[in-house]
């Protein structure tokens, strides 16, 4: 994938306690052949919370923004994206609280937790270079038993 400087990307950190979690970030520069210098939009320094922090990372874990895609209502097990903690979590959609807010659950950590539908978003992945939403397909075994 060809990025540019300046691009919006997302950028997955793989550490313990953010598995599963996407940031919007600027990027800035390549470095060698493998990785980049991005500027996160969200994420500020540890020492000083007006600055934003800047990072090398693989190319590996960068990807572009996904287009957006607008909905007005979720089900039950869709995989979906929230906002939460300055980044993009990945979970499913596991019970409607009511026509706004949804219970989402998260597998890289265990939790439920309520959001408002302005918190979520489709899940996509990023296949051969092209977005492909999620989608929960239920799927009916018939046997016969005679």
């Amino acid at each position: 994938m060809e990025f540019r400087r300046g691009d919006t990307v997302e950028v997955s950190i793989k550490e313990e306690g953010f598995k599963g979690s996407y940031y919007t970030a600027t990027l800035l520069s390549r470095v060698g052949k493998t990785q980049f210098l991005i500027e996160y939009k969200t994420l500020c320094t540890d020492h000083d919370e007006t600055r934003l922090l800047r990072e090398i990372v693989d190319a590996s874990n960068v990807r572009p923004f996904p287009p957006e895609i607008e909905v007005s209502e979720f089900s039950v097990l869709d995989k979906v994206d929230v906002y939460a903690n300055d980044g993009w979590w990945v979970g499913r959609i596991s019970a409607i609280a009511d026509s706004s807010r949804y219970f989402v659950y998260f597998e890289s950590t265990g939790d439920e937790l309520a959001y408002p539908i302005s918190k979520l978003r489709v899940h996509q992945e990023l296949e051969n270079g092209k977005w492909v939403v999620s989608h929960y397909r239920k799927v009916h075994f018939v046997t016969d038993v005679g």
